[in-house]
C-alpha cells in the first residue's frame, strides 16, 4: 500500500534531513529551488546516500551484497507503489510527479556497487563508465525535476557536468579514498607521468604527481565547460542551482591548483560563508532575465 499523505510529507522531511547533514556541497544549491522541485531533489539525493553508505560502511563483504540486494528489492517495491520505506516512498513520489524513468535509479545502484569489486581502473574509459553511473546519471535525474528547453545536446551537457563532477571529488579525495584502497586515477595515467601507485599510497608530493594532477584538472575543466552550457536551458527557477553548483566545484578546482595540488595534508573545499554567499548571488540573479540566461 503506497504511503499516505502524512507519511508521505514525513518521508520528504527525511530526505531533507539527510541532505542538509551529507551533502555539504549540494544543499546551498538545492536551497535555490521552488519547493516542489526542492523536496524532489532531496529524495533523489536521499536516495544516492543510501547507496553510498552502504558501499562506504566498515562492513564485510556478504553485508554489502545483501544490502544492495535489498535496495533492488525496496527499489522494485517502491515502484509498484508498494513501499512504505520512507526514502523509497519520496522516491517514487517524485518520479511519479516529474516523470523520471527508473532505469536511472537502477543504473545508480549499479553504479555504486562497481565499488565492492573494483578498486583500480586501468583507462579513463573504465573509469568514465563508473562516473557515468554514480554521477552523470543523477544529473540526468536533475534535469527532469529541473525543467528544460528541448535542445539536441541537453542530455550530453548533463551527463558531461555530472562527470565533471564526479572528477572533482576523486581529484579531492584522493587520499581519503588511497586509505579505503580506491585509486580512481587511471593507471595509464599513472605510468605516463611516472607516479607509482605506491607513492600515491604514501602521499608524496612532487613534480611528477603535480603533472599528473595539472592533466586532471584541464580534463575535468574541459567538462565543466561542456556541462555549464546545460545552465541557460533549464527552467528559470532551477537555473541558480545548477550554476551554484558549478561555481562551488569549480572552486573547489581553483583551490586545489592554488594549492600547489596538494591534496594530501588537507581536505580543500569552500568555506561555509563562501557557499552562502554565491548562493545568493547566483539566486539574485536567477530572477534577472537579462542575466539568467548568462549564469
Amino acid at each position: 500500500m503506497a504511503a499516505t499523505r502524512p507519511d508521505l510529507d514525513a518521508a520528504y522531511n527525511l530526505c531533507q534531513q539527510i541532505t542538509k547533514a551529507e551533502a555539504k556541497n549540494f544543499y546551498y544549491a538545492f536551497r535555490t529551488l521552488p519547493p516542489p522541485k526542492r523536496r524532489a531533489i532531496y529524495a533523489a539525493y536521499a536516495f544516492c546516500r543510501v547507496c553510498d553508505d552502504i558501499s562506504d560502511e566498515d562492513l564485510p563483504l556478504e553485508e554489502k551484497i545483501e544490502g544492495f540486494a535489498r535496495t533492488r528489492k525496496l527499489l522494485a517495491r517502491a515502484q509498484s507503489g508498494q513501499s512504505d520505506e520512507p526514502v523509497m516512498a519520496a522516491l517514487a513520489d517524485t518520479a511519479s510527479n516529474f516523470s523520471i524513468p527508473w532505469e536511472h535509479f537502477e543504473q545508480i545502484v549499479a553504479g555504486v556497487e562497481i565499488d565492492l569489486i573494483k578498486s583500480r581502473y586501468a583507462t579513463f574509459d573504465e573509469l568514465r563508465e563508473y562516473c557515468y553511473k554514480v554521477a552523470s546519471v543523477v544529473g540526468l535525474v536533475s534535469i527532469e525535476i529541473f525543467g528544460y528547453d528541448k535542445h539536441p545536446e541537453i542530455e550530453n551537457y548533463a551527463i558531461d557536468l555530472g562527470l565533471a563532477m564526479q572528477l572533482t571529488n576523486i581529484i579531492r579525495d584522493i587520499k581519503e579514498d588511497a586509505a579505503r584502497d580506491r585509486i580512481y586515477i587511471p593507471q595509464e595515467e599513472l605510468k605516463r607521468f611516472n607516479y607509482p601507485e605506491q607513492d600515491l599510497m604514501n602521499g608524496v608530493l612532487n613534480e611528477p604527481f603535480r603533472e599528473l594532477m595539472r592533466f586532471q584538472v584541464a580534463r575535468t575543466r574541459s567538462y565543466f565547460e561542456s556541462g555549464r552550457k546545460l545552465i541557460p536551458l533549464l527552467s528559470q527557477d532551477s537555473r541558480a542551482c545548477t550554476a551554484v553548483l558549478v561555481e562551488v566545484y569549480s572552486g573547489i578546482l581553483n583551490r586545489i591548483e592554488a594549492a600547489g595540488y596538494d591534496v594530501f595534508s588537507q581536505r580543500i573545499g569552500l568555506s561555509t560563508s563562501k557557499k552562502l554567499l554565491t548562493m545568493t548571488r547566483l539566486w539574485a540573479l536567477s530572477f534577472v532575465p537579462s542575466l539568467s540566461r548568462r549564469l
